[in-house]
């Protein structure tokens, strides 16, 4: 095949894979592009929470367990994913982090506990990390992967023989990550903070306490070079997005059929 040909047939292939891939994203209703299908992420879910059960130590905080056992269900029923096979569990570890795969997966390291002082701060972290898998947020991650590896070997191809091929690949690696791939990510921080909220709010936790926990665990701001190279939004936008969300979750809230509040004390 000559090279001339290349990018028509990948800007063709795209344009295809774009008109059968399109999926929304639940409550933000934003389209997003997806390859994978869920039964295929939540075979990865399942195997990657299979070795993380092998590999990590489950804590024996009996409070921290409780909690958990206590908020995770409420967030699960909330987010209305019935066919998840849902499993909760709390890791000894020191990083200040939680995750929830695709299928439904949480586990809550030890080490995020210093930030949390009630049921309804757990519920924060809970609630965005399920946001996340109910979003599909890993599936989009893969499919960006593959259309960006796509493109790579398109760059080579064309590239090939050149003095500058190895630039030019690394050079497109750079600017897909920069101007694609880190964007998205951040999109997808801001989609699950706001999820979140509404998930919180929906299982019965007051989702003002979302803010108070972003201001103890990420208030910190930092300058632009920061907010274009991370994969998170910067502190201060977060929260200032979290209080415009706010009345939106606080009306869920309100008609709540039991509100919790704050809920248990953590310490």
């Amino acid at each position: 095949m000559k090279k001339r040909f290349l990018p028509a047939l990948f800007s063709a292939l795209c344009l295809i894979l774009l008109g059968t891939a399109c999926q929304s994203v639940p409550y933000s209703g934003r389209s997003q592009f997806l390859l994978t299908s869920v039964d295929y992420e939540n075979e990865q879910g399942l195997a990657a929470w299979q070795e993380t059960l092998k590999t990590e130590k489950l804590s024996s905080n009996t409070t921290a367990v409780n909690a958990l056992n206590r908020v995770g269900p409420r967030i699960a029923e909330a987010s209305g994913q019935k066919d998840f096979q849902w499993e909760f569990k709390v890791i000894e570890s020191e990083q200040a982090n939680a995750f929830c795969l695709p299928g439904g997966k949480v586990a809550l390291y030890t080490g995020i506990l210093p930030y949390m002082d009630n049921d309804a701060e757990m519920a924060v972290v809970i609630g965005h990390e399920v946001s996340h898998a109910i979003a599909r947020h890993g599936g989009e991650r893969m499919s960006q992967g593959v259309l960006q590896n796509a493109g790579a070997a398109v760059v080579s191809v064309l590239t090939s023989g050149s003095a500058y091929q190895e630039l030019a690949v690394s050079a497109y690696g750079v600017t897909t990550n920069l101007a694609g791939i880190l964007p998205y990510s951040r999109l997808h921080e801001s989609e699950a903070d706001k999820i979140g909220m509404i998930l919180m709010a929906k299982a019965g936790y007051d989702p003002n306490y979302a803010i108070t926990f972003w201001k103890k665990f990420g208030g910190n701001s930092g300058g632009f070079l920061e907010a274009f190279t991370s994969t998170h939004p910067l502190g201060e936008d977060r929260i200032r997005a979290m209080r415009e969300n706010l009345p939106e979750a606080l009306k869920i809230y309100n008609v709540s059929k039991v509100r919790y509040g704050a809920g248990n004390k953590l310490r």
